[in-house]
């Protein structure tokens, strides 16, 4: 596993993009035979079939993903093997860029043939995306093994992997690694602790801030606390405002990572050749889990290829392939049942007790409203 920058880049990114319009892909590449036209499919069923959404994403040839890193959650492999059972390429841009990137690259980018065809998003983007109408309805198979609190209801997004914020450490320069964020106050890690991002872009470091609210008596109603708590951090000179990835954590400009368990995880195993110890754990007092979410642009330029992508994603091989990579796919609990699961990789999982729970649509948005608000004034100065 190769590691590059997580999905955290700063909004001005897309900005240094060339957004010269280039055309919409022609509608006929994505009508079957008799006429069906891939754009409006919201099953396979529609038309007429999943061997003719195949035939119809082969004739596309391509796919356009966006902030996929190939060291993020085994998105190489993801990659690799779709590429390799289907003939598609897939054209991968801004690699490190932040769920924000997305959503500003299908908007300023409509109507061309270099638009994304897919998503893959925080939560609480996804929600916005939706909200904004920039998502095409379309239920994969598996849509019904899907748990009704990680999906919408009108199928323009559903989760498809996630994990539990956890704190990564270097063991080799930090004496004791925190393990609760309360630790994380201690005077010891003086300039030490980092977020992989900015939590009004970054989904992850959006994570990161409710598990501290919910380690300091906020609630899925209350985020505010976590802001409070990256305030102190701030204040005692503990909070670096440096964006942690593998090279700022081999570099030890962030000893101490807050980050999805799933990424702390497979760094732990690359930097092992690279003699850094690194240590994970799942903070007790500050429990948060989300999943990401995957979704189609309303106006893909690829509709097919899209749609073949997410029946891809979600069948017990690409799910598998996102549990090697550590992270909890959302059909977890039904491939169990099923007996598809990766047992293997299943037992590597870090350790977590107790069943999950994740905010509502509503309680996403006040969250994000009040970061977008007061994330700035609480780490400046």
């Amino acid at each position: 596993m190769t590691l590059s920058l997580p999905r955290t880049a700063a909004l001005g990114a897309i900005a240094a993009l060339t957004l010269s319009a280039c055309g919409a892909a022609p509608d006929s590449a994505s009508t079957t035979a008799d006429g069906k036209n891939a754009a409006t499919a919201t099953s396979a069923a529609d038309l007429g079939g999943l061997a003719a959404l195949e035939k119809a994403a082969k004739k596309e040839g391509t796919l356009n993903a966006i902030a996929l890193p190939r060291d993020w959650a085994n998105y190489g492999a993801l990659i690799d093997g779709f590429e390799k059972k289907y003939g598609i390429k897939i054209s991968v841009e801004n690699p490190d860029g932040a769920s924000q990137d997305e959503i500003n690259a299908v908007t300023s980018r409509k109507g061309q043939d270099r638009a994304p065809d897919v998503l893959d998003l925080g939560s609480s983007f996804a929600i916005s995306a939706a909200q904004q109408g920039l998502l095409a309805p379309y239920k994969v198979q598996a849509f019904a093994d899907i748990p009704a609190g990680q999906k919408d209801a009108q199928a323009r997004w559903y989760n498809d992997y996630g994990g539990y914020i956890s704190i990564g450490c270097d063991a080799k320069r930090v004496k004791s690694c925190p393990t609760t964020f309360a630790d994380l106050l201690k005077p010891q890690y003086k300039g030490q602790v980092a977020l992989n991002g900015n939590p009004t872009k970054s989904g992850s470091a959006f994570g990161g801030v409710w598990a501290a609210a919910l380690a300091n008596g906020g609630s899925f109603d209350d985020i505010q606390p976590g802001l409070d708590f990256f305030k102190k951090l701030k204040d005692n000179g503990n909070y670096t405002p440096v964006e942690s990835t593998p090279a700022t954590v081999e570099k030890g400009e962030t000893p101490i990572s807050i980050d999805w368990d799933y990424l702390n995880a497979g760094y732990a195993e690359e930097f092992k050749s690279k003699g850094v110890d690194w240590k994970v754990a799942v903070p007790s007092d500050g429990q948060f889990s989300q999943y990401y979410s995957q979704a189609i642009n309303k106006d893909a330029p690829h509709p097919a290829a899209a749609r073949l992508w997410q029946e891809y994603l979600y069948s017990a091989e690409g799910q598998n392939l996102w549990l090697k990579g550590y992270a909890r796919p959302a059909l977890m609990a039904a491939m169990e049942k099923a007996d598809t699961l990766d047992k293997t990789a299943a037992a590597k999982l870090p350790e977590v007790s107790g069943t999950p729970s994740f905010p509502t649509e509503a309680q996403q948005d006040k969250a994000k409203t009040v970061l977008g608000q007061g994330w700035a004034k609480a780490v400046s100065g």
